[in-house]
């Protein structure tokens, strides 16, 4: 039995949403690709978001079956919202997945997590054969390193972390701050974000931080063979 709730009510996004337009269209590229019975599982962020919505209407218009695994709250209360059927990742494997980016380099390095999700995002992305990205031409860089690199960890290491992160070479390392509560941001998981820069970003880092005790996760992607979904394709 559905609930039974007024027309329009639900989850939508909380923050406002830049190059709205731009993250529409690469949303109805990755919504055409869905095929009857697919599995997929979808990121964090407002293009995930947005890519989910374009998703939603070709559900509605043709009448598709597929299942979502998200990698986040706020993907599976829009899940629920919009009548998606979705399933955890013990349940159901993805035959593909879709999510945004934060840099992408020109050597393949691509750094994501301005949004707080890193630990269920890069399992799902694992466990996929095919992986886009959502990116807009702003997205790709020559090297990147710009945008802070966020590692989620357990919160009694994090003064042990911050000591190794910058035995690994981070001339920068922060706590991340709530943006509506006191304190720390806190993952999904209960676990806390540290913020950091590397002046250079080296082809086995991603393995030397998953390697320091602590830490969950991070979110920099070395090696994940990504596909680009991008404007003008």
């Amino acid at each position: 039995m559905r609930w039974n709730t007024a027309e329009g009510a639900g989850y939508v996004w909380q923050k406002e949403i830049t190059s709205y337009e731009e993250k529409s269209a690469l949303g109805v590229r990755a919504a055409a690709m869905a095929r009857d019975g697919d599995v997929i599982g979808i990121g964090t962020g407002s293009s995930s978001y947005v890519g989910l919505l374009r998703l939603a209407d070709r559900v509605k218009a043709e009448g598709i079956r597929v299942t979502v695994i998200p990698a986040a709250t706020e993907i599976r209360l829009a899940c629920a919202t919009l009548g998606i059927p979705f399933a955890p990742l013990s349940a159901l494997r993805p035959d593909w997945c879709f999510d945004g980016a934060d840099e992408i380099g020109d050597n393949g390095d691509v750094l994501k997590g301005r949004g707080g999700g890193l630990f269920m995002e890069k399992l799902i992305i694992a466990s996929c054969e095919k992986r886009y990205l959502l990116a807009g031409k702003s997205k790709f860089v020559g090297n990147i390193g710009a945008c802070p690199l966020p590692v989620e960890v357990f919160p009694e290491a994090v003064r042990y972390v911050e000591g190794a992160l910058h035995s690994l070479g981070a001339t920068e390392v922060k706590f991340r701050a709530a943006a509506a509560k006191d304190g720390p941001a806190v993952t999904e998981h209960g676990n806390l974000l540290i913020d950091c820069k590397f002046a250079a970003y080296g082809p086995d880092l991603e393995r030397e931080i998953k390697n320091i005790p602590g830490v969950i996760e991070s979110g920099l992607f070395q090696n994940y063979g990504f596909e680009y979904i991008s404007p003008g394709e």
